[in-house]
């Protein structure tokens, strides 16, 4: 368990350092370099999905609550809506306009989801870890950034492809979910 910890706790560090002090990034960049500044950064984010991934598997599965009976019908609704979300600064589209940070908001949608529907320990540091970290980020982004100018309005053919394409990246996870993760969400 400790891995796992270690790995969202790395994660989210490399994330709030920015985010908290855009002066830090910038003097890093200023002393070794973009190129290596990034490299730095992508190596330590993949150390943090190597942590994640390699605690989660050798953390055993020690149940803290049972989930609800209707947690698994309320997972569903929000990791498709947290795929909506996460996929949504990419495209034009209007719920760029409803929330300043789309991607964050999605992750924690999806953390939460999880929650609803894994009651082991194990679950709880990678999803309710995630979910913290999120939240604490659009928190620490907002201060940093100051006030939010929304967006123009745009055409609604954006927001129907971004629900389409995401809703065609949920079923592609939903139905490779046993294979990527070995639990299924459909049985």
């Amino acid at each position: 368990m400790s891995l796992l910890l270690f790995g969202i706790l790395l994660w989210s560090i490399m994330h709030f350092l920015p985010a908290a002090d855009i002066g830090l990034r910038k003097n890093l960049i200023a002393r070794i370099g973009e190129k290596p500044y990034k490299g730095m950064f992508s190596l330590l984010m993949a150390l943090a999905i190597y942590l994640v991934i390699s605690g989660w598997k050798s953390a055993s599965p020690e149940l803290v609550y049972l989930p609800p009976a209707w947690g698994r019908h309320a997972t569903a609704l929000l990791v498709w809506l947290g795929l909506i979300l996460f996929f949504a600064p990419y495209p034009a589209n209007n719920f760029k306009r409803l929330l300043r940070h789309p991607q964050l908001t999605g992750v924690a949608c999806w953390s939460a989801g999880h929650l609803l529907s894994n009651g082991e320990a194990r679950s709880i540091v990678l999803f309710g870890g995630l979910a913290l970290w999120a939240i604490v980020e659009i928190f620490l982004l907002n201060r940093r950034d100051g006030a939010w100018v929304k967006p123009n309005p745009v055409p609604r053919k954006g927001d129907v492809m971004l629900v389409i394409a995401s809703s065609l990246a949920y079923a592609l996870v939903l139905f490779s979910h046993q294979w990527l993760f070995g639990v299924s969400p459909l049985s």
